[in-house]
């Protein structure tokens, strides 16, 4: 029988075109091709204590009713939210990308306009594609900062803009005054996002009091330790809770999940030792780095390494056990910076002993 067309020509032009998140190389894969029996993993900004035992506990107690869909509006989570940030309203999405999606779905049509602060995380770009957006890209000054006056103007009839703080993959730390000027002078949504916001001194939620146009994206793979539960959550206004839902897949957040992200909620010593070790490993990968490197306010750095490629340097590091993060795939930044997550105390130390030789 002929085949009356090629599987091809049924696959959208933007994922021909090759579109697709890009991950880091796998640990076991290292391991395996430089006889390594342990790697040390510092290249997908994980918590490197493990989950917090209530958050265990908590997951436990839910298994038993994994035979039963999830509560689609996950009461109990929202409750854990707002006894630990206060009285705000939430949405919550598998992990923060899919609380992102779930906002372009609900704010986007073919052709309208998505902002983005470049060098940034990858997603918001790919995310806002796939929903038909039509990206503009903001470059960053050159040490990091958001360039506010190019920013307000290319955002400013954006329907939604992306704006990472700390950011990802620098690290830098967006002034809440200049978050505050930004919503001031755009008409549409900006969508903040917060996962590493634990490991800084600024605070931005209080900003949902005064604004409506602001979403502040959270997760809790990072300072709670819960990345393969993969739960976030976002800050929303309440005129956008009720148009989230109805954009959001059904029952996506799962049971054991939500039931983890309730435990680690409540374990307030965990979240502070944590806070703790990272801003103290931070600290000390600033000083002992023979190598620029970027003011933090996230649970990595990010180091210049040139004249090596973020490639090159990848590559050296995989060789002596050591799984980092090179930024070739960040729109928008030069291609010799490597990021570096705070691990394991071991993890930190083999990285600082492979640094000296490189």
């Amino acid at each position: 029988m002929q085949q009356s067309h090629r599987s091809a020509d049924l696959i959208r032009d933007l994922y021909r075109q090759g579109a697709s998140y890009i991950f880091a190389r796998k640990p076991e894969e290292i391991a395996k091709e430089y006889g390594f029996c342990q790697v040390a993993r510092l290249a997908s900004n994980e918590n490197p204590f493990g989950p917090s035992p209530r958050a265990v506990q908590e997951a436990e107690k839910a298994l038993v009713s994994m035979h039963r869909y999830p509560d689609t509006t996950h009461t109990g989570l929202i409750h854990a939210l707002r006894e630990y940030h206060g009285d705000y309203s939430f949405v919550t999405g598998v992990g923060m990308d899919g609380v992102i999606e779930t906002c372009i779905r609900t704010l986007i049509n073919q052709g309208d306009l998505v902002a983005i602060s470049t060098p940034t995380f990858s997603f918001y770009g790919l995310a806002a594609a796939a929903q038909g957006g039509v990206v503009r890209n903001i470059p960053r000054n050159p040490d990091f900062t958001v360039d506010v006056p190019s920013f307000i103007s290319a955002a400013r009839d954006a329907k939604i803009s992306f704006l990472c703080s700390p950011n990802n993959p620098s690290g830098t730390v967006t002034p809440v005054s200049v978050i505050e000027e930004i919503l001031q002078n755009i008409n549409g949504i900006l969508f903040l996002d917060n996962a590493y916001v634990e490991f800084s001194s600024e605070e931005y939620h209080q900003l949902m009091n005064r604004y409506d146009n602001l979403i502040i994206g959270r997760t809790m793979s990072k300072v709670f330790g819960l990345a393969g539960c993969r739960v976030g959550y976002a800050f929303v206004p309440d005129w956008f809770k009720l148009v989230y839902d109805k954009a959001a897949t059904p029952f996506t957040l799962n049971t054991i999940s939500a039931a983890a992200a309730i435990g680690a909620l409540s374990d307030h010593e965990y979240i502070r030792k944590t806070i703790a070790y990272v801003r103290t490993w931070r600290e000390i990968f600033t000083k002992e780095t023979r190598k620029p490197v970027l003011p933090s306010g996230a649970n990595f750095v990010m180091i210049d390494v040139a004249p090596l490629t973020g490639d090159q340097a990848t590559d050296f590091f995989a060789q002596k056990g050591v799984l980092v993060r090179s930024c070739r795939s960040f729109p928008g930044l030069a291609d010799h910076y490597i990021r570096v997550c705070v691990g394991e105390e071991w993890e930190n130390i083999r990285f600082l002993e492979a640094f000296r030789i490189i």
